[in-house]
């Protein structure tokens, strides 16, 4: 939630969205008195909205009563992927870059002044990044791929996609401030190769790139904070391989 609420703020709703929320935090299914805990709401209502979630395919109830995410949560997911546009290919060259290089390969694009990744491709090179799969919004100012994208902004644009998102700190290499990404980006051309060197996590380091004549980027992590030559070449040539496509 961000900003103040509207006017017009159907609580029900709200409240709704906010069981689902605690549910999908939850390390385990949540019982109604939990969840009514968690939520601040009383127990009456509690169950009012978790059978309707439920009847709505939203929340699932285990035989012991207890409660997680259902079905309709993931339809909404993969929806919500289907809706973002992708360059032709996308996810062929990205399994290719990840089976040649052996590392992650990542597809990202800024929807709304946000960092969206878009597709993942695992490789065993490259540590798991729970913060970097498809669907999630991640941060602009502590990966390349978000970096490779702010660099194709005007300055504007830019520092309005900075402190619209924040610049939390991930590791002590994390940018500050506005001030620090620019001068980060001072000396690369839009379309250039970015990379980051554990800022987002530690002991890991990230290269990207705008793919030309788009709104994407293509990028990839390794373990340590060196970016092997070979690697830097294969995403280099999967970028040509989009850009073509």
């Amino acid at each position: 939630m961000t900003g103040e609420p509207p006017s017009d703020l159907i609580r029900s709703v709200s409240r709704a969205l906010r069981v689902l929320e605690e549910v999908a935090r939850a390390d385990r299914p949540l019982s109604v008195k939990v969840i009514a805990r968690r939520c601040g709401l009383n127990l009456s209502t509690s169950y009012h909205l978790v059978r309707t979630l439920c009847y709505e395919g939203y929340l699932h109830r285990r035989p012991d009563g207890d409660y997680l995410l259902g079905s309709q949560v993931a339809e909404r997911y993969h929806e919500m992927l289907e809706a973002f546009e992708r360059p032709p290919r996308a996810s062929v060259v990205l399994r290719h870059l990840a089976e040649t290089s052996g590392h992650t390969a990542y597809l990202a694009q800024l929807a709304d002044g946000r960092l969206v990744v878009l597709d993942v491709a695992e490789g065993p090179r490259s540590p798991y990044l729970e913060d970097l799969q498809a669907g999630l919004e991640t941060a602009p100012h502590a990966t390349a791929l978000g970096k490779a994208l702010l660099l194709s902004l005007p300055s504007r644009a830019r520092r309005g996609v900075l402190t619209g998102y924040g610049l939390r700190r991930f590791t002590s290499s994390t940018p500050a401030s506005v001030e620090d990404v620019e001068e980060e980006l001072s000396g690369l051309r839009p379309g250039q190769m970015v990379e980051e060197h554990g800022q987002f996590r530690e002991e890991v380091a990230c290269m990207g790139a705008v793919v030309p004549g788009t709104q994407w980027a293509v990028g990839i992590s390794t373990r340590g904070l060196a970016i092997p030559q070979p690697a830097a070449a294969r995403l280099a040539a999967a970028i040509r391989d989009l850009a073509r496509a």
